[in-house]
């Protein structure tokens, strides 16, 4: 015997909409800070933005991994650069335009990880078509 089951929509918490619309928490609209949000609202917030979102996007504040994202650098080298609250769009512009020592640093690091990260990589894409290639020809 079936029951019949009406479908629930799944929701989440404020916080993790927020993330997942790539916003800061606090500077959204006090409803959406509040409320419970829904797949289908956050499908249709993602699909059609409302102007606070826009604006938000636009203009932030940034949470941090929009900041770091936008700078160019790690999280973590964000707070290594004393980075610890959400930034404007301008606030950025203007750490860009300076461009301080700890920013070139925290860049020029982010450089080296994504060589090593390429080197991992390719390493294991070799030993991945080495065993393979082995493994075809019965051994």
């Amino acid at each position: 015997m079936t029951s019949l089951k009406q479908k629930t929509s799944q929701t989440m918490k404020p916080a993790t909409a927020a993330k997942k619309l790539g916003i800061y928490l606090a500077a959204a609209p006090t409803d959406f800070q509040e409320g419970v949000v829904s797949r289908e609202e956050l499908n249709a917030l993602q699909a059609e933005p409302p102007q606070w979102l826009q604006e938000l996007r636009k203009n932030g504040p940034h949470p941090r991994p929009v900041v770091a994202a936008k700078l160019g650098i790690s999280i973590s080298g964000l707070a290594r650069g004393g980075v610890t609250e959400a930034l404007t769009t301008a606030e950025i512009d203007a750490i860009k335009a300076e461009n301080p020592l700890w920013l070139q640093h925290e860049r020029a690091n982010q450089v080296d990880v994504r060589k090593e990260e390429a080197r991992i990589k390719a390493k294991h894409e070799k030993e991945a078509a080495e065993k393979a290639a082995k493994e075809s020809r019965g051994h």
